[in-house]
């Protein structure tokens, strides 16, 4: 499965450094005023890509603090701290560990 995850990763790297090949030429992009931008083709579409995310993550940022805020506050203090195990001094390990030991820890 790992062969064909990086299999499908070399193709699309391989598509969009084709593409970036194919796309050297110069544009302009013309702006309010008079202002004029000229750059390869390739860079334009990488900036215009790169304005839509940071655009797109700045549009979810309010329902995401919302969210934060409700999860938050449904939440109440004590049940995020682990409750206290009390052994015995009879030396007894029958209570399991709270969590399964992670591998490579």
């Amino acid at each position: 499965m790992r062969i064909l995850v990086w299999l499908f990763r070399a193709l699309i790297f391989f598509t969009l450094f084709a593409f970036a090949l194919n796309n050297q030429q110069s544009a302009s992009v013309r702006w309010f005023f008079g202002v004029e931008w000229h750059a390869p083709m390739v860079i334009v579409v990488l900036v215009v890509f790169a304005a839509g995310c940071a655009l797109g993550v700045l549009a979810m940022v309010p329902s995401w603090w919302r969210h934060r805020r409700e999860a938050l506050r449904l939440t109440p203090a004590a049940a995020t701290l682990p409750a206290p195990v009390s052994r015995s001094d009879s030396g007894h390990s029958e209570i399991p560990p709270e969590h399964p030991p992670r591998e490579g820890l």
